[in-house]
């Protein structure tokens, strides 16, 4: 009988050992492959962004990608309380999405005014200016997030110098169903956004996802996109999302300033 336990508990101390050796190895691989980690994931951002803007393609390599966003993306810090720029913070290094959860950064927001179910909005956000060789921006990239069906996507919308024609827009982070509503990530889908036009001509949010289709002999046709076939929550979580960043709790009063020729 003393065999036997002597038997079970050596056992259990070898799992025992080897359950701290592996935990040892497995935190420290997750310390020395952090920096990496944060390496992919700005490099990931930065294809986005250039994606978007269409300076290059998604599968762009590493290298490509890192001259491209230092040639001509220049990131600029928006104070969304005033809609102007600011210096409050450094634009290169600044984490909207941190600031978001911080209480000292961000404000809670009141239902009506949550249309994109994020609860709170971070007080400063970082966009991204496409500048030509003479430092004239082409086209400004502005990220955007809001609740679908599963998951908040978070994705980028572009517009063109006149801070209301669409240049480009996709998602880079979301979970929704593949098929249905992960059809936001189809070429074929994001390539019905450019040419579109945000804004109506009062100055008001006015773009739209409809649900069967784009009638294109309407006069709203310029500011509606066909929905996506059978993810009409995750669409009106597209909708509402864009809606919510081109208003007023959002970048509309940002936009309103530029079009107005403001810096």
């Amino acid at each position: 009988m003393s065999d036997q336990k002597e038997t079970i508990g050596r056992t259990l101390l070898v799992a025992l050992l080897v359950c701290l050796v592996c935990s040892v190895f497995v935190a420290g691989a997750a310390v020395s492959l952090k920096p990496t980690q944060q390496v992919n994931k700005q490099l990931d951002k930065q294809r986005n962004i250039l994606s978007i803007a269409g300076l290059a393609p998604a599968d762009a390599p590493a290298a490509e990608v890192q001259r491209l966003f230092k040639e001509r993306i220049q990131p600029r810090l928006v104070d969304l309380q005033t809609g102007r720029f600011s210096d409050a913070h450094e634009a290169a290094s600044f984490d909207p999405l941190k600031a978001a959860k911080d209480p000292a950064l961000s404000d809670a927001l009141r239902p009506e005014q949550d249309a994109a179910s994020i609860r709170r909005r971070e007080r400063f956000t970082v966009v991204y200016l496409v500048e030509d060789a003479q430092g004239k921006t082409e086209t400004l990239v502005l990220p955007v997030r809001g609740y679908g069906l599963w998951s908040t996507l978070h994705g980028f919308l572009a517009l063109k110098d006149d801070y209301n024609t669409v240049a480009g827009f996709g998602f880079y982070q979301h979970a929704e169903t593949p098929g249905l509503g992960g059809e936001v990530d189809n070429p074929r889908w994001k390539a019905l956004w450019p040419g579109k036009q945000v804004f109506d001509a009062s100055g008001q949010p006015a773009i739209a996802i409809v649900k069967g289709g784009v009638d294109t002999a309407s006069p709203r046709a310029v500011h509606q996109v066909d929905g996506l076939a059978g993810a009409t929550l995750t669409s009106k979580g597209v909708d509402h999302l864009l809606n919510f960043w081109l208003g007023p709790q959002g970048f509309g009063p940002f936009l309103a300033h530029l079009r107005a020729g403001g810096n």
